[in-house]
C-alpha cells in the first residue's frame, strides 16, 4: 500500500474512534441482553479496526525476481516482471463523500433536534407519571374540590352541564 493509502487507513481509524461515543452508548443500555449485544458490537468493531490497522496498512513485500529466475528461467520471469511493472493502479478519487457530506451533516442537525425534543417529551412524561402516582396514592381520601383544583377544565365542564341542565341522558 502506498504512503497515502496507509495514511488514509490511519485517518479513517482515528475518525471512527472519535465518532463513536462508546461510553455514552453503554450508559443508556438497560437490559442484560442489550449489554451483551453492545459487547458483541464493540468487539466486532475492534476486530475490524485492528484488521484495518495491521493487514491493510502494511506495505507489501517486494517480489524477489532473482529467486524465481533461478527456479523457473529468466525468459518467463522477465515476461511476468514486465507485465507486473506495466500495471497501473489508479488512484482512488472520492466523489461520494462530497456529495453526501452535506446531507449527513443535515441529518446530524436533525438528529440533535429530535434528541432534544425526545428529552423534553421524556421529562414531560416523567412529570405526568409522578402526578398520576401521587394521584393514585391520594385518590381514596381526596375530595371533589381537591380533584377539581388540579383539573379545573373538568370542573368547568361539569358546571356547564349542570347549568345547561344536561344530565348525560
Amino acid at each position: 500500500m502506498s504512503g497515502s493509502g496507509k495514511k488514509a487507513v490511519e485517518t479513517a481509524a482515528k475518525a471512527a474512534r472519535s465518532m463513536i461515543d462508546w461510553d455514552g452508548m453503554a450508559k443508556v443500555l438497560i437490559t442484560d441482553e442489550a449489554r451483551k449485544e453492545y459487547a458483541n458490537l464493540r468487539r466486532a468493531f475492534d476486530e475490524v479496526n485492528n484488521e484495518l490497522q495491521t493487514k491493510f496498512s502494511q506495505e507489501p513485500q517486494p517480489i524477489d525476481w532473482e529467486y524465481y529466475r533461478k527456479g523457473i528461467g529468466s525468459r518467463l520471469v522477465d515476461m511476468y516482471k514486465e507485465a507486473f511493472d506495466s500495471i497501473q493502479i489508479p488512484k482512488y478519487v472520492d466523489t461520494v463523500t462530497p456529495e453526501y457530506k452535506p446531507k449527513f451533516d443535515a441529518l446530524l442537525v436533525e438528529l440533535k433536534e429530535a434528541e432534544q425534543q425526545s428529552l423534553k417529551e421524556s421529562e414531560r412524561l416523567e412529570k405526568e407519571i409522578a402526578e398520576v402516582q401521587e394521584m393514585k396514592k391520594k385518590i381514596s381520601t381526596m375530595t371533589a374540590d381537591e380533584y377539581f383544583a388540579k383539573h379545573p377544565e373538568l370542573k368547568k365542564k361539569f358546571d356547564d352541564e349542570i347549568r345547561n341542565d344536561y344530565w348525560g341522558y
